[in-house]
Protein backbone atom coordinates (compact mmCIF):
# COMPACT_ATOMS: atom_id res chain seq x y z
CA UNK A 1 0.00 0.00 0.00
CA UNK A 2 1.27 3.57 -0.91
CA UNK A 3 1.46 6.03 2.32
CA UNK A 4 0.91 9.51 1.35
CA UNK A 5 2.83 11.42 3.73
CA UNK A 6 2.20 15.53 3.62
CA UNK A 7 4.38 17.89 4.01
CA UNK A 8 2.58 19.28 7.02
CA UNK A 9 3.02 16.48 8.93
CA UNK A 10 6.67 16.07 8.34
CA UNK A 11 7.50 19.61 9.61
CA UNK A 12 5.07 19.16 12.40
CA UNK A 13 7.42 15.66 12.95
CA UNK A 14 10.77 17.75 12.46
CA UNK A 15 9.67 20.30 15.39
CA UNK A 16 8.32 17.64 17.80
CA UNK A 17 11.59 16.14 18.00
CA UNK A 18 13.33 19.54 17.40
CA UNK A 19 15.38 19.79 21.02
CA UNK A 20 14.65 23.33 22.95
CA UNK A 21 17.61 24.11 24.15
CA UNK A 22 18.14 25.08 27.75
CA UNK A 23 18.58 28.78 28.67
CA UNK A 24 20.41 29.69 32.02
CA UNK A 25 20.35 33.59 32.42
CA UNK A 26 23.12 34.46 34.94
CA UNK A 27 21.89 37.60 36.01
CA UNK A 28 24.13 39.84 38.88
CA UNK A 29 23.03 42.63 41.04
CA UNK A 30 24.85 45.73 40.93
CA UNK A 31 27.73 44.97 39.06
CA UNK A 32 29.58 47.57 37.25
CA UNK A 33 30.99 47.54 33.50
CA UNK A 34 34.40 47.18 35.31
CA UNK A 35 34.05 45.38 37.94
CA UNK A 36 35.70 42.10 36.97
CA UNK A 37 38.90 40.99 34.90
CA UNK A 38 37.14 40.53 31.65
CA UNK A 39 37.86 43.98 29.75
CA UNK A 40 34.65 45.59 28.40
CA UNK A 41 36.62 48.15 27.28
CA UNK A 42 39.11 48.85 24.22
CA UNK A 43 41.87 48.02 26.50
CA UNK A 44 42.43 46.62 30.20
CA UNK A 45 41.90 48.91 33.28
CA UNK A 46 43.15 49.07 36.66
CA UNK A 47 40.03 47.54 38.03
CA UNK A 48 40.55 44.63 35.34
CA UNK A 49 43.43 43.82 36.66
CA UNK A 50 42.15 44.30 40.38
CA UNK A 51 38.91 41.94 40.06
CA UNK A 52 39.75 37.99 39.96
CA UNK A 53 36.92 36.81 37.49
CA UNK A 54 38.40 33.19 35.45
CA UNK A 55 34.66 32.12 35.20
CA UNK A 56 33.96 35.28 33.02
CA UNK A 57 36.81 34.99 31.34
CA UNK A 58 36.33 31.38 29.75
CA UNK A 59 32.54 32.22 28.93
CA UNK A 60 33.82 35.18 26.93
CA UNK A 61 36.60 33.09 25.52
CA UNK A 62 33.99 29.80 24.27
CA UNK A 63 31.41 32.76 23.75
CA UNK A 64 30.25 36.66 22.91
CA UNK A 65 30.86 39.39 24.29
CA UNK A 66 28.75 42.51 24.58
CA UNK A 67 30.95 45.87 24.72
CA UNK A 68 27.48 48.06 24.53
CA UNK A 69 24.71 46.24 26.69
CA UNK A 70 22.64 48.41 28.54
CA UNK A 71 19.89 48.19 31.29
CA UNK A 72 18.06 50.16 33.21
CA UNK A 73 20.08 52.32 36.24
CA UNK A 74 17.96 50.82 38.99
CA UNK A 75 17.20 46.77 39.70
CA UNK A 76 13.39 46.93 39.85
CA UNK A 77 12.77 48.69 36.39
CA UNK A 78 15.52 46.04 34.56
CA UNK A 79 13.75 43.34 36.03
CA UNK A 80 10.25 43.67 35.31
CA UNK A 81 10.90 45.25 31.64
CA UNK A 82 13.27 41.71 30.98
CA UNK A 83 9.97 40.30 32.65
CA UNK A 84 7.75 41.78 30.33
CA UNK A 85 9.37 42.94 27.37
CA UNK A 86 8.70 46.50 27.75
CA UNK A 87 10.36 49.46 28.43
CA UNK A 88 10.09 51.23 31.88
CA UNK A 89 8.41 54.28 30.44
CA UNK A 90 5.58 52.26 28.92
CA UNK A 91 5.69 49.80 32.69
CA UNK A 92 6.56 52.62 34.98
CA UNK A 93 7.67 50.76 37.43
CA UNK A 94 10.66 53.21 37.47
CA UNK A 95 12.58 52.87 40.69
CA UNK A 96 12.98 50.10 43.32
CA UNK A 97 9.90 48.49 45.01
CA UNK A 98 9.37 47.09 48.03
CA UNK A 99 6.56 48.30 50.62
CA UNK A 100 2.58 47.73 48.97
CA UNK A 101 1.82 51.42 48.03
CA UNK A 102 5.64 52.99 49.41
CA UNK A 103 8.22 54.70 47.89
CA UNK A 104 11.20 56.17 48.09
CA UNK A 105 11.37 60.08 47.30
CA UNK A 106 15.14 61.78 47.09
CA UNK A 107 15.71 65.82 47.84
CA UNK A 108 14.18 67.89 45.31
CA UNK A 109 11.05 66.02 46.25
CA UNK A 110 11.52 66.77 50.20
CA UNK A 111 12.12 70.48 49.39
CA UNK A 112 9.36 70.43 47.30
CA UNK A 113 10.73 71.41 44.29
CA UNK A 114 9.81 68.31 42.47
CA UNK A 115 5.96 66.22 42.19
CA UNK A 116 7.30 62.90 41.28
CA UNK A 117 4.47 61.05 39.36
CA UNK A 118 1.92 57.91 40.63
CA UNK A 119 4.29 55.83 39.26
CA UNK A 120 3.72 51.62 39.37
CA UNK A 121 5.42 51.28 42.89
CA UNK A 122 3.51 47.67 43.30
CA UNK A 123 6.15 46.28 40.26
CA UNK A 124 4.94 43.42 38.29
CA UNK A 125 2.04 41.78 39.20
CA UNK A 126 0.22 38.60 37.73
CA UNK A 127 -2.60 38.98 35.04
CA UNK A 128 -5.52 39.54 37.04
CA UNK A 129 -4.75 40.07 40.11
CA UNK A 130 -6.16 43.82 40.35
CA UNK A 131 -3.40 45.31 42.33
CA UNK A 132 -3.34 48.93 42.09
CA UNK A 133 -0.24 50.96 40.80
CA UNK A 134 1.03 48.07 38.70
CA UNK A 135 1.74 46.73 35.68
CA UNK A 136 0.37 43.11 34.77
CA UNK A 137 1.56 41.28 32.06
CA UNK A 138 2.12 38.15 30.64
CA UNK A 139 5.80 36.89 31.75
CA UNK A 140 8.58 35.56 30.19
CA UNK A 141 8.64 32.43 32.33
CA UNK A 142 4.85 31.93 31.82
CA UNK A 143 5.70 31.95 28.22
CA UNK A 144 8.47 29.72 28.34
CA UNK A 145 6.56 27.11 31.22
CA UNK A 146 3.48 26.71 28.78
CA UNK A 147 5.82 25.81 25.86
CA UNK A 148 7.30 23.10 27.85
CA UNK A 149 10.35 24.63 29.78
CA UNK A 150 10.39 23.66 33.58
CA UNK A 151 11.15 27.21 34.83
CA UNK A 152 13.34 27.65 38.52
CA UNK A 153 13.95 30.77 40.00
CA UNK A 154 16.71 31.19 42.36
CA UNK A 155 17.77 33.74 44.24
CA UNK A 156 16.75 37.95 44.16
CA UNK A 157 13.65 38.37 42.99
CA UNK A 158 12.25 42.12 43.57
CA UNK A 159 9.50 42.15 40.90
CA UNK A 160 6.64 42.92 43.05
CA UNK A 161 6.44 44.74 46.40
CA UNK A 162 5.58 42.79 49.80
CA UNK A 163 2.29 42.11 50.57
CA UNK A 164 1.09 41.10 46.88
CA UNK A 165 0.87 38.11 44.36
CA UNK A 166 3.94 39.43 42.84
CA UNK A 167 6.05 39.00 45.42
CA UNK A 168 6.27 35.50 44.86
CA UNK A 169 7.96 34.35 41.55
CA UNK A 170 6.06 31.36 41.50
CA UNK A 171 2.86 33.33 40.67
CA UNK A 172 4.75 35.28 37.72
CA UNK A 173 5.73 31.79 35.61
CA UNK A 174 8.15 29.96 37.88
CA UNK A 175 7.68 26.62 38.54
CA UNK A 176 10.42 26.59 41.42
CA UNK A 177 11.21 29.55 43.88
CA UNK A 178 14.37 29.53 45.70
CA UNK A 179 14.52 32.60 47.88
CA UNK A 180 12.72 34.77 45.43
CA UNK A 181 10.81 37.77 47.27
CA UNK A 182 10.14 41.72 47.83
CA UNK A 183 13.04 42.94 48.83
CA UNK A 184 15.93 43.78 46.56
CA UNK A 185 18.98 42.72 48.99
CA UNK A 186 19.57 40.40 51.38
CA UNK A 187 19.60 40.44 55.25
CA UNK A 188 22.83 39.27 55.44
CA UNK A 189 25.62 36.50 53.21
CA UNK A 190 25.78 34.59 56.04
CA UNK A 191 24.09 31.63 56.73
CA UNK A 192 25.90 31.93 60.40
CA UNK A 193 23.34 35.32 60.54
CA UNK A 194 20.42 33.16 59.34
CA UNK A 195 20.50 35.33 55.98
CA UNK A 196 18.88 37.85 58.41
CA UNK A 197 19.06 41.49 58.90
CA UNK A 198 18.24 41.03 62.36
CA UNK A 199 21.42 40.86 63.65
CA UNK A 200 22.43 44.37 62.33
CA UNK A 201 18.49 45.75 63.77
CA UNK A 202 17.48 46.02 60.50
CA UNK A 203 14.12 45.24 59.31
CA UNK A 204 12.82 41.49 58.86
CA UNK A 205 11.54 42.32 55.17
CA UNK A 206 15.01 41.64 54.14
CA UNK A 207 15.31 38.42 55.37
CA UNK A 208 16.10 35.50 52.58
CA UNK A 209 13.20 33.02 52.93
CA UNK A 210 13.44 29.58 52.36
CA UNK A 211 16.94 28.81 53.74
CA UNK A 212 16.06 27.71 56.63
CA UNK A 213 18.02 24.55 56.25
CA UNK A 214 21.31 26.15 55.96
CA UNK A 215 20.95 29.03 59.11
CA UNK A 216 23.62 28.52 61.97
CA UNK A 217 26.03 26.77 59.17
CA UNK A 218 29.00 28.48 58.05
CA UNK A 219 27.98 28.59 53.86
CA UNK A 220 28.21 31.94 52.35
CA UNK A 221 24.74 32.81 50.48
CA UNK A 222 26.25 32.68 46.95
CA UNK A 223 27.28 29.18 47.97
CA UNK A 224 23.49 28.28 49.39
CA UNK A 225 21.90 29.27 46.24
CA UNK A 226 24.40 28.00 43.64
CA UNK A 227 23.60 24.67 45.39
CA UNK A 228 20.17 24.68 45.12
CA UNK A 229 20.30 25.93 41.46
CA UNK A 230 22.78 22.80 40.79
CA UNK A 231 20.20 20.50 42.30
CA UNK A 232 16.88 21.92 40.29
CA UNK A 233 19.00 21.62 37.71
CA UNK A 234 19.95 18.08 38.61
CA UNK A 235 16.02 17.12 38.71
CA UNK A 236 14.87 18.68 35.89
CA UNK A 237 18.14 16.74 33.86
CA UNK A 238 16.56 13.60 35.58
CA UNK A 239 13.20 14.68 34.58
CA UNK A 240 14.44 14.95 30.71
CA UNK A 241 13.00 18.48 30.96
CA UNK A 242 14.37 21.72 29.05
CA UNK A 243 14.53 24.27 31.61
CA UNK A 244 15.10 28.05 32.11
CA UNK A 245 17.13 28.60 35.12
CA UNK A 246 16.93 32.16 36.40
CA UNK A 247 19.89 32.56 38.24
CA UNK A 248 19.53 35.60 39.59
CA UNK A 249 22.02 36.74 42.47
CA UNK A 250 21.87 39.05 45.48
CA UNK A 251 24.90 39.22 44.93
CA UNK A 252 26.86 41.74 44.94
CA UNK A 253 24.62 44.34 46.19
CA UNK A 254 24.62 45.53 49.34
CA UNK A 255 25.36 44.50 52.78
CA UNK A 256 29.18 44.84 51.52
CA UNK A 257 29.96 41.55 53.46
CA UNK A 258 33.28 39.97 52.27
CA UNK A 259 33.48 36.34 51.38
CA UNK A 260 35.62 35.19 54.49
CA UNK A 261 37.49 32.79 52.44
CA UNK A 262 38.44 35.56 49.82
CA UNK A 263 39.09 38.38 51.45
CA UNK A 264 42.67 38.13 53.06
CA UNK A 265 43.89 38.02 49.45
CA UNK A 266 42.93 41.48 48.28
CA UNK A 267 43.92 42.93 51.76
CA UNK A 268 47.32 41.56 51.33
CA UNK A 269 47.29 43.66 47.93
CA UNK A 270 46.95 46.83 49.98
CA UNK A 271 43.01 47.88 49.57
CA UNK A 272 40.47 49.20 52.17
CA UNK A 273 38.18 47.07 53.88
CA UNK A 274 35.53 48.12 51.67
CA UNK A 275 37.46 48.03 48.66
CA UNK A 276 38.62 44.79 49.58
CA UNK A 277 35.27 43.34 50.76
CA UNK A 278 33.81 44.37 46.91
CA UNK A 279 36.57 42.39 45.39
CA UNK A 280 35.80 39.60 47.54
CA UNK A 281 32.09 39.37 47.02
CA UNK A 282 32.85 39.80 42.95
CA UNK A 283 34.61 36.43 42.96
CA UNK A 284 32.74 34.89 44.89
CA UNK A 285 30.01 35.39 42.33
CA UNK A 286 32.36 34.19 39.36
CA UNK A 287 32.81 31.17 41.39
CA UNK A 288 29.25 30.43 41.70
CA UNK A 289 29.46 30.72 37.59
CA UNK A 290 32.32 28.20 37.50
CA UNK A 291 30.39 25.90 39.31
CA UNK A 292 26.86 26.46 36.93
CA UNK A 293 29.26 25.70 34.24
CA UNK A 294 30.83 22.57 35.73
CA UNK A 295 27.65 21.25 36.71
CA UNK A 296 26.08 21.37 32.70
CA UNK A 297 29.45 19.39 32.02
CA UNK A 298 28.92 16.64 34.57
CA UNK A 299 25.45 16.39 32.90
CA UNK A 300 26.75 16.72 29.14
CA UNK A 301 24.28 19.33 28.57
CA UNK A 302 26.81 22.52 27.91
CA UNK A 303 25.97 21.93 24.17
CA UNK A 304 22.61 22.29 24.41
CA UNK A 305 22.29 24.83 26.71
CA UNK A 306 22.17 28.46 25.90
CA UNK A 307 24.23 30.86 28.84
CA UNK A 308 23.45 34.53 29.02
CA UNK A 309 25.80 37.14 31.91
CA UNK A 310 24.43 40.07 32.67
CA UNK A 311 23.84 42.51 35.74
CA UNK A 312 20.88 44.57 36.36
CA UNK A 313 22.88 48.23 36.38
CA UNK A 314 25.87 49.73 37.38
CA UNK A 315 27.48 49.56 40.74
CA UNK A 316 26.55 52.21 43.56
CA UNK A 317 28.76 55.59 44.16
CA UNK A 318 30.58 53.77 47.02
CA UNK A 319 32.03 51.22 45.02
CA UNK A 320 35.57 51.74 43.14
CA UNK A 321 34.32 53.68 39.94
CA UNK A 322 33.48 51.81 36.27
CA UNK A 323 36.78 54.44 34.80
CA UNK A 324 36.44 55.60 31.88
CA UNK A 325 32.43 55.31 32.37
CA UNK A 326 31.32 58.41 34.34
CA UNK A 327 28.54 57.67 36.90
CA UNK A 328 26.65 55.18 38.71
CA UNK A 329 23.68 53.42 39.78
CA UNK A 330 20.63 55.25 39.30
CA UNK A 331 22.30 58.10 37.52
CA UNK A 332 21.95 58.60 33.88
CA UNK A 333 25.23 58.35 32.30
CA UNK A 334 26.97 55.17 31.48
CA UNK A 335 28.55 54.06 34.37
CA UNK A 336 24.72 53.79 35.62
CA UNK A 337 23.23 51.56 32.78
CA UNK A 338 26.57 49.97 30.85
CA UNK A 339 26.76 46.69 32.02
CA UNK A 340 28.95 43.33 31.31
CA UNK A 341 27.13 40.92 29.18
CA UNK A 342 28.35 37.41 27.67
CA UNK A 343 26.62 34.90 25.37
CA UNK A 344 27.50 31.63 24.72
CA UNK A 345 25.29 29.43 22.34
CA UNK A 346 27.37 26.83 21.30
CA UNK A 347 27.23 25.71 17.39
CA UNK A 348 26.04 30.02 17.14
CA UNK A 349 27.94 32.33 18.89
CA UNK A 350 31.43 32.64 17.52
CA UNK A 351 34.12 31.64 20.28
CA UNK A 352 35.95 34.66 21.52
CA UNK A 353 34.26 37.41 19.43
CA UNK A 354 33.08 40.60 20.31
CA UNK A 355 30.47 42.67 19.53
CA UNK A 356 29.84 46.34 19.83
CA UNK A 357 26.29 46.73 18.09
CA UNK A 358 23.87 48.03 21.44
CA UNK A 359 20.95 46.41 23.10
CA UNK A 360 18.64 47.03 26.20
CA UNK A 361 17.31 44.96 28.76
CA UNK A 362 14.14 44.74 27.12
CA UNK A 363 15.33 42.64 24.48
CA UNK A 364 15.93 39.58 26.75
CA UNK A 365 12.42 38.84 26.27
CA UNK A 366 12.04 37.96 22.90
CA UNK A 367 15.52 37.22 22.11
CA UNK A 368 15.19 33.99 24.87
CA UNK A 369 11.44 33.00 23.36
CA UNK A 370 13.10 33.08 19.63
CA UNK A 371 16.09 30.76 21.04
CA UNK A 372 13.17 28.72 22.60
CA UNK A 373 11.20 29.21 19.58
CA UNK A 374 8.50 30.45 21.12
CA UNK A 375 6.55 33.25 19.10
CA UNK A 376 4.38 35.81 21.16
CA UNK A 377 3.55 38.96 19.58
CA UNK A 378 2.57 40.51 22.54
CA UNK A 379 -0.94 42.84 23.48
CA UNK A 380 -2.26 46.49 23.08
CA UNK A 381 -1.45 46.49 27.24
CA UNK A 382 2.00 44.57 26.62
CA UNK A 383 3.65 45.98 23.62
CA UNK A 384 6.83 44.76 23.08
CA UNK A 385 9.43 46.88 23.22
CA UNK A 386 12.63 44.68 22.87
CA UNK A 387 14.28 43.78 19.84
CA UNK A 388 15.53 40.06 19.41
CA UNK A 389 19.06 40.14 19.51
CA UNK A 390 19.40 36.73 17.72
CA UNK A 391 20.26 37.89 14.76
CA UNK A 392 23.45 39.47 16.03
CA UNK A 393 24.78 36.57 17.81
CA UNK A 394 24.80 35.15 14.25
CA UNK A 395 26.32 37.11 12.37
CA UNK A 396 28.72 39.98 13.36
CA UNK A 397 28.92 42.02 10.61
CA UNK A 398 25.06 42.96 11.26
CA UNK A 399 24.29 47.09 12.09
CA UNK A 400 22.26 47.64 14.64
CA UNK A 401 23.50 51.91 14.83
CA UNK A 402 19.92 53.59 13.12
CA UNK A 403 18.28 51.81 16.50
CA UNK A 404 16.78 53.99 19.34
CA UNK A 405 17.09 53.13 22.63
CA UNK A 406 15.42 54.62 25.83
CA UNK A 407 15.99 55.07 29.58
CA UNK A 408 13.15 56.68 31.79
CA UNK A 409 13.83 57.98 35.45
CA UNK A 410 10.82 60.69 36.46
CA UNK A 411 12.14 59.69 40.21
CA UNK A 412 13.75 61.43 42.99
CA UNK A 413 15.09 59.36 44.79
CA UNK A 414 19.15 60.07 44.97
CA UNK A 415 19.25 61.55 41.14
CA UNK A 416 17.23 64.40 39.38
CA UNK A 417 14.57 63.09 36.91
CA UNK A 418 15.54 62.61 33.18
CA UNK A 419 15.04 60.88 30.09
CA UNK A 420 17.54 59.96 27.76
CA UNK A 421 18.03 58.30 24.53
CA UNK A 422 20.99 56.60 22.11
CA UNK A 423 20.93 56.26 18.37
CA UNK A 424 24.16 55.30 16.75
CA UNK A 425 27.40 56.97 18.29
CA UNK A 426 25.32 59.93 20.34
CA UNK A 427 23.38 60.26 23.59
CA UNK A 428 20.98 62.87 24.61
CA UNK A 429 19.75 63.14 28.26
CA UNK A 430 17.25 65.37 29.30
CA UNK A 431 16.89 66.44 32.97
CA UNK A 432 13.52 67.60 34.05
CA UNK A 433 14.44 70.34 37.10
CA UNK A 434 15.89 73.01 34.91
CA UNK A 435 14.87 71.47 31.89
CA UNK A 436 18.80 70.88 31.10
CA UNK A 437 20.20 68.85 27.79
CA UNK A 438 22.97 66.91 27.44
CA UNK A 439 24.64 65.68 24.28
CA UNK A 440 27.74 63.38 24.05
CA UNK A 441 28.94 61.73 21.50
CA UNK A 442 29.88 58.24 22.37
CA UNK A 443 32.26 57.03 20.36
CA UNK A 444 34.90 60.18 20.87
CA UNK A 445 33.64 60.59 24.56
CA UNK A 446 32.78 57.50 26.47
CA UNK A 447 33.44 59.56 29.59
CA UNK A 448 30.79 62.11 28.78
CA UNK A 449 32.84 64.67 29.14
CA UNK A 450 32.21 67.41 26.79
CA UNK A 451 28.57 68.20 26.80
CA UNK A 452 27.81 68.75 22.54
CA UNK A 453 24.47 70.48 23.04
CA UNK A 454 25.05 73.98 22.65
CA UNK A 455 27.59 73.24 19.71
CA UNK A 456 25.03 70.55 17.82
CA UNK A 457 21.69 72.18 17.47
CA UNK A 458 20.35 70.03 14.59
CA UNK A 459 21.23 66.99 16.44
CA UNK A 460 20.13 68.33 19.68
CA UNK A 461 16.99 68.71 17.95
CA UNK A 462 17.08 65.58 16.61
CA UNK A 463 17.37 63.42 19.31
CA UNK A 464 15.04 65.89 21.43
CA UNK A 465 12.55 64.92 18.55
CA UNK A 466 12.68 61.03 18.97
CA UNK A 467 12.80 61.14 22.47
CA UNK A 468 9.28 63.43 22.80
CA UNK A 469 7.99 61.02 19.90
CA UNK A 470 8.93 57.89 22.28
CA UNK A 471 7.64 59.36 25.38
CA UNK A 472 4.30 60.37 24.00
CA UNK A 473 3.75 56.75 22.24
CA UNK A 474 4.68 55.06 25.72
CA UNK A 475 2.03 57.33 27.72
CA UNK A 476 5.08 58.03 30.10
CA UNK A 477 4.68 59.57 33.29
CA UNK A 478 6.46 62.64 33.85
CA UNK A 479 7.21 65.12 37.30
CA UNK A 480 5.57 68.48 37.74
CA UNK A 481 7.20 71.15 39.37
CA UNK A 482 6.04 71.50 42.72
CA UNK A 483 2.46 72.47 43.47
CA UNK A 484 1.83 72.37 39.24
CA UNK A 485 -1.37 70.37 37.79
CA UNK A 486 1.17 70.36 34.50
CA UNK A 487 3.96 68.24 33.52
CA UNK A 488 7.16 69.14 32.67
CA UNK A 489 7.55 69.34 28.83
CA UNK A 490 8.74 67.10 26.83
CA UNK A 491 12.09 67.36 25.47
CA UNK A 492 11.13 68.87 21.65
CA UNK A 493 9.15 70.92 23.28
CA UNK A 494 11.55 72.88 25.05
CA UNK A 495 14.49 72.43 22.12
CA UNK A 496 11.57 74.19 19.87
CA UNK A 497 11.60 77.30 22.19
CA UNK A 498 15.38 77.66 21.83
CA UNK A 499 16.24 80.48 19.54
Amino acid sequence: MLVRISLVTLLLGALSLAKQPNIVFFFVDDMGWQDTSVPFYSEKTPLNELYKTPNMEALAKDGMLFTDAYACAICSPSRVSLMTGMNAARHRVTNWTLVKNGGKDGILSKKKLIQVPNWNVNGLQPIGSGIERAVEATTLPTLLRDSGYRTIHVGKAHFGAAKTPGENPANLGFDINIAGHAAGGPGSYYASNNFSALFRRGSPIWNVPGLENYHGTDLHLDEVLTIEANKAVDQAVADKKPFYLYMSHYAVHAPFEPNLKLIQKYRKLGLNKHAATYASMIESMDTSLGSILENLKKHNIEDDTIIVFMSDNGSPASNPQNKPLQGAKISCYEGGTRVPMIVKWPGVTKPGSRNSQYLIIEDIFPSFLEMAGVEYAGTESQVIDGVSFVPLLKDLSLQTRDRSIFWHYPNTYHQEPYSSIRKGDWKLIYKYYGQKFELYNLKEDIGEANNLASQQPAKLKELASGLGDFLRSTKAQRPRVYGSKVEIPYPDEVVNRIP
